[in-house]
């Protein structure tokens, strides 16, 4: 199992471990349909976002298929604002048989009076940072619907590339939607 630093600080922010005191802020936010509006699923009802908040605070963080999740919050101020996920994804197989560098993809959500301020990408600078300097990943990458033009622009500010548009790849929300992947690799 990896041993993640929580909490994590940067100038402005703390991205800390969820806990049960999140569950109405997070539902706040993810029961609005213009936060839904580019994540996989609809909003969010209060049950569905308690069970979230419970997988956040007791999953693991120890192989491939594990997310890491950090709720982010204001330094000064406990109240959540957004949260920011690092998943550990399989980076296949060495020929010697031994485990290959990870590989992992991230992804954020804030809640819309958050938004603008800069707050997305200085916390996913901080767990970037986390993962391919400290957590050896090889390799990072964000995928995001390609009309997600916000999340896209996070991605340029961070340094990542725009690998491509996966055309038409998912049906969600009663239509087809590409993805964008974005990826910064280390150095």
């Amino acid at each position: 199992m990896v041993e993640i630093p929580y909490p994590l600080t940067t100038q402005r922010l703390i991205l800390r471990r969820f806990s049960t005191d999140d569950l109405d802020a997070y539902h706040a936010y993810h029961s609005l349909p213009e936060t839904a509006q580019y994540l996989s699923g609809e909003a969010r009802s209060y049950a569905q976002c308690m069970a979230r908040i419970a997988k956040y605070v007791q999953d693991p963080f120890a192989g491939p298929g594990d997310w890491a999740t950090f709720a982010i919050s204001l330094k000064g101020e406990p109240e959540l604002v957004g949260e920011l996920a690092l998943k550990w994804n399989d980076g296949g197989k060495l020929e010697d048989g031994g485990a290959p560098e990870r590989v992992g993809e991230i992804g954020w959500t804030l809640a819309p009076a958050a938004q603008g301020f800069g707050y997305a990408t200085e916390a996913a600078q901080a767990v970037l940072e986390l993962a391919l300097e400290h957590l050896d990943f090889y390799r990072v990458e964000a995928r995001l619907d390609a009309r997600n033009h916000a999340s896209a622009a996070i991605c340029e500010r961070l340094g990542m590339q725009r690998e491509g548009v996966l055309r038409n790849n998912m049906y969600l929300k009663g239509e087809w939607t590409s993805e964008a992947v974005y990826a910064v690799v280390r150095e």
